[in-house]
Formats: structure tokens, sequence, C-alpha cells
């Protein structure tokens, strides 16, 4: 799929200036901040440079569709993979599970990838150079997606992943809101440097403070929280981000018992993979989307060296997949469906567990990979842009 309204020029001109410079990694070593700041600092300026002059953020306001049974104000998209059934184009949508339908609306999720991709870039950019412009152009984003009346989103997302003729939203839809984890991330930065005043982070906190109430307490959250895969894993490594944001620290302790007591141990076997990803028609990008998410988690809470008494855990998590990172023709599954030639990206499961674990290793094939995309389902699945913001 295409990008049609990600601003396609500016955005790979950007990407374009990260893929030359993340290649040229050092040989394996110990990285610290400092380090990995210089190491950003081309690829994160040079992008933050054609942000900065990209014009007013544009929010779910800016688009709508005749399907959505919401307001103007309100998120919708539509399930991926749900498809007109091809005996009667009038009848309820029908399933292909790992086929992308084309036709789908996506404006607001190519929307909010663009402000996921484009504020935390201005974030880091303001911490590696100390300019003041990438810091307000951040705080224009932040403002017009959760502060201004005329183009803020309304905190929830009851009409996401919508499927036509059966349902106006669903739980699942919850997972388009990953991008907002690193969000969340770089707002306490712009609010130390000054950029983001009291009034307006208060305002941020308040729209995340409600969106998480929603998350935890609606039934589309609900339904979300008890399903198995990575959508259960996206959903809490959500409310523990939004939570370390507003100081919640009761919801940011729920979030680490679901880690340590029901994702590793019902999604992880004993080799450190996921079965439930690996059963997918897109094993490969499957898993590695869940080992992002719980790497996410992980780094959250600071689980990195948490193990259940089998050896089950995050090391054991990245190193199953470390190798196929590294040389995908091994991996023993058929090729994904579709995007196989895609993947892998600069997983930051290998920068997070290689520092946390001493894994040099790891941190040395981290800095080897594309840390850019310009390809949509990449960008929606790949979620950790900015590592400055969270080493």
């Amino acid at each position: 799929m295409e990008i049609s309204r990600l601003d396609r020029r500016t955005f790979l001109t950007a990407a374009l200036v990260g893929a030359a410079s993340s290649a040229a990694g050092s040989p394996a070593q110990k990285l610290t901040a400092q380090e990995l700041a210089a190491l950003e600092k081309k690829r994160v300026l040079g992008a933050a440079d054609l942000y900065v002059k990209g014009g007013r953020p544009e929010t779910v306001t800016a688009s709508s569709s005749p399907r959505s049974a919401g307001g103007k104000h309100d998120f919708f998209s539509e399930g991926d993979y749900w498809w007109p059934d091809p005996k009667d184009p009038k009848a309820p949508y029908v399933q292909r599970d790992g086929m992308t339908n084309p036709d789908n609306f996506v404006e607001h999720r190519k929307a909010l990838m663009k402000f996921s991709v484009q504020m935390p870039a201005l974030t880091a950019a303001a911490k590696i150079s100390g300019k003041k412009n990438y810091g307000n152009k951040a705080v224009e984003f932040l403002r017009a997606w959760f502060v201004d009346a005329e183009t803020r989103m309304n905190p929830n997302l009851q009409f996401a992943q919508a499927i036509s003729g059966r349902y106006t939203g669903r739980g699942t839809g919850i997972i388009d809101t990953i991008h907002l984890v690193e969000v969340a991330q770089a707002v306490p930065f712009l609010e130390s440097s000054g950029a983001l005043s009291k009034a307006d982070a208060a305002a941020v906190r308040k729209w995340f403070s409600d969106y998480t109430a929603w998350m935890m307490n609606s039934d589309n959250g609900k339904q979300e929280r008890d399903t198995k895969n990575n959508h259960a894993t996206c959903w809490t490594m959500q409310v523990a981000a939004f939570a370390k944001l507003t100081g919640d620290q009761t919801t940011l302790e729920f979030t680490k018992d679901r880690f340590t007591k029901i994702h590793i141990p019902g999604q992880q076997a004993a080799d450190g993979s996921f079965p439930l990803e690996m059963a997918r028609t897109k094993p490969y990008g499957y898993s590695l989307f869940n080992l992002e998410a719980m790497s996410t988690l992980a780094q959250l809470h600071s689980l990195w060296h948490f193990t259940l008494p089998d050896g089950r855990g995050m090391e054991k998590a990245v190193a199953f997949m470390a190798p196929f990172i590294a040389d995908k023709n091994s991996w023993p599954k058929k090729p994904d469906v579709m995007y196989y030639e895609q993947w892998p990206m600069r997983q930051s499961a290998l920068l997070f567990g290689g520092l946390a674990l001493g894994h040099e290793d790891w941190i040395a094939l981290w800095k080897k990979l594309p840390a850019d995309s310009t390809v949509d389902e990449v960008i929606r699945n790949f979620f950790i842009r900015q590592p400055v913001l969270w080493v």
C-alpha cells in the first residue's frame, strides 16, 4: 500500500536520511545515552528539519467516512482483513486473514501514524540539539490532537476497526493507538524543557487519563484486554505507557502483573517463541510485532531480568528471534503472505535487551538494520522509532 496522506515527499526524504545514517554502525560495544544521541543525530535532525516546515498538523477532524457511526472528533478505522462478500456485495464483509483490504477507510489511522512519526522525532531532535524550534513544533502537534477544541480527538476508540454489516467498532481497534505510546514517552521532556506549558501539559495528561479509563472500563476495552495474542500485549503496553505519563501507580502495577503473570506465561513457549503469532499467515511479522510490544513493556517496567521458574522471559524471547533477524533465510516457517520482504526493521527489542542484559551482539545487529520505512504496513507495526527518548 502506498503512502497517500502521509505527505509522501516529506516522509520519503526523511526516511532516506535515516536509512543512510542508520546503516553506519560501529563494532559491537556498550552504548551510552550520549553515544546513542551521537549515532542518531543525523537521522533525527534530518527528519525533524523537514517536519518543522510541514505545516499545521492534521487530526481526525480533517477527514471522515460515511461508514462511520461516530462524529467529527471520533477516530474511525475498519478491520484490515475484512472484504466484501464476492457472492453478495451488500452482505456483511467476510474475513481473509493476513490480506489487507485496500479499499478500507484508513485516513484517521494515517493521520495518527503521521503524528506518531513526526512528534516524537521533533522531541528527539529537541533533546539532542537543545533547539527550541523542534520542541515548539512538537507541542503544536500535541495541542492539535489533545487540547484544541476544534481539532482534538475524543479519548476513545469506540468506532475503531469496524466491519461493514457486522460491527460499528470493536475492541480490536484499540491496537490502532499503539503509536501513542512513544508520544506519551515524549511528553515529559517537552514539559521539562519549557516547550509545553503547565496548562497544556495538564490537558494532555487529562486526555490520556480519560483514554486509559475508557480502555479499562468500556466493553471494547475489556474485550481487548482479555484477548490472548499481540492484541492483549499491546493493550497492556498502552495502558502502562499512559499510566506512567499520568502518574497512575495503581494502574501501572496492574500492567506489571499482567506482563509477569499473564503475557509471559500465556504467550511464550519454552524456546522463547510466541506460538499464537507463529500460527498466523504472517508469522515473521507478527512475531516481531509482539516482541516489540513485549520489549516496550519490559522497558517501561524494568523487567528485562524477569524470568519464570522454567526460564521463560524477555532474554529468551529476544534470543529466539535474533538469529532470524540477522538471517531471515533461516526462518523455519513459510514467508508471510504480505510484506515479508519489508522486515525486519531496527527492532527496539535488540537495543533495549542488549543494553539491559549485556548482549553487545544484539546492539551491533540493531545498528545494521533500517531505522525508517515508507511502507504504511511497516510504519503501522513498527512503533518505537526514537530510542533517544527511551534510553
